[in-house]
């Protein structure tokens, strides 16, 4: 006789069968997780791809709660914000995950990036990811940037105009001029009550479409080749009688695990600035900000958030403006090209020489110390300083193509390695 339970567990089967034979959710959890092997050998910089994953989750689920009672109007956006951490049931909370989320988002994003610069994941076959991953990168930015001109604060509204005019050093091409160009993009003379509608539309709607569809394709192509390891050998390459690779292992149970581990640091520490400093002492969340927009009142020192200060002390090292604008979109464009920039022998900085270690280590705290010299008070000794660090940040790229020509590398095991 048959038990209810056995019966609901029969109906269960069945429904579920039923969904498989029309959406295969089966075989797409067994050839991404449960039968997608992964090296044995991940250690800590494994832990921010997920993390990355996770916090384009709390961006989309936090921004969608915060739209429900902002107001994309020049007259009210502020007042929306206020209105949103005084008087909504947990709307400071909201709002201060959305913003604190934000920087997250970035952190995160940029060690993914340096482990893959570390071990040489962006080099064959996986230079689709990476272009991937680079353009999930300037959409990044370009969401990010939207969405801290929508509070319109003091350094909303004037972080706008610093950033929209940098097109108006495209000079007169005939089908386009710059002074055109911002003005499209301003949708007015200045900044305005169109620019916000626009930008308001386009980071709720556009871009994060945008980026949920790169996402997808990020992954995808991650999965048809495999991740890299941090010895940079191809798993793939040495399988058993079974067709499994012998170095690598299930990512679930095994990853999923662990990344439960990283997640679970990551919140605590996430939920610890959001309760005791979701400004950041003004390097989160501006002080500037939280004083309603003046076309009138230019603030003191107008400056990007941090994620941002490596590129604006670029842009401000070049004195003219229009070579400043392109070097600025050289350091990022540059990373595009980072799979075929680098010619050494070997993938992972484990068996690379001293040298391309310590170009790595250079270019590293040059993109720190121009992100501290971004957010600083521009005087001629931190304009000088900037650019002598934009000078090493590029001789990196160039590095790539010198130093494998004399430098000595360590032998690959054929095997992947436990710990080095």
């Amino acid at each position: 006789m048959a038990t209810p339970a056995n019966s609901m567990r029969s109906t269960a089967s069945k429904v579920g069968y039923w969904v498989d034979q029309r959406l295969p959710i089966s075989s797409l959890w067994r050839d991404h997780m449960s039968h997608y092997y992964a090296a044995k050998n991940f250690n800590f910089w494994y832990y921010f791809g997920s993390l990355s994953l996770l916090a384009l989750v709390i961006q989309l689920v936090s921004g969608i709660f915060l739209t429900m009672f902002y107001k994309p109007d020049a007259a009210e956006a502020f007042a929306s914000v206020e209105y949103i951490m005084r008087d909504v049931p947990f709307g400071w909370l909201i709002r201060y995950i959305h913003s604190t989320g934000a920087s997250a988002f970035f952190l995160v994003v940029y060690l993914h990036m340096f482990r893959a610069m570390l071990y040489g994941s962006y080099r064959t076959p996986r230079e689709l990811i990476w272009i991937f991953g680079m353009l999930i990168y300037l959409v990044l930015m370009a969401e990010a940037f939207l969405g801290y001109v929508l509070p319109w604060g003091q350094m909303s509204y004037w972080g706008a105009q610093v950033i929209i005019s940098l097109f108006g050093a495209i000079p007169d091409l005939g089908f386009i001029s710059g002074d055109a160009l911002v003005e499209w993009i301003r949708g007015d003379f200045s900044v305005s009550d169109a620019t916000l509608n626009r930008f308001f539309a386009l980071h709720v709607v556009a871009l994060p479409l945008s980026l949920l569809m790169l996402v997808l394709l990020h992954i995808t192509a991650l999965h048809q080749v495999g991740s890299n390891n941090p010895d940079g050998i191809e798993i793939k390459n040495n399988k058993d009688a079974t067709g499994k690779p012998v170095d690598g292992i299930a990512f679930h149970p095994y990853y999923t695990v662990k990344d439960l581990f990283g997640v679970g640091v990551f919140l605590i520490l996430f939920a610890f600035i959001i309760f005791f400093a979701p400004d950041g002492g003004g390097l989160l969340l501006e002080h500037d900000n939280f004083v309603p927009a003046n076309p009138l009142v230019t603030p003191a020192h107008i400056k990007p958030v941090w994620y941002f200060t490596p590129f604006f002390a670029i842009l401000k090292a070049v004195p003219d403006k229009l070579g400043g604008v392109i070097v600025m979109g050289a350091a990022v464009m540059v990373l595009f090209f980072l799979p075929w920039l680098d010619r050494s022998p070997v993938k992972s900085i484990r068996y690379k020489g001293w040298l391309s270690k310590l170009a790595l280590g250079l270019f590293v705290i040059s993109f720190i110390r121009l992100g501290m010299l971004g957010m600083g008070q521009g005087t001629p000794a931190q304009l000088l300083e900037s650019q002598v660090w934009t000078i090493v940040y590029f001789a990196y790229f160039i590095s790539l193509l010198i130093i494998p020509r004399f430098e000595s590398t360590k032998p690959v095991p054929d095997r992947v390695t436990s710990s080095h």
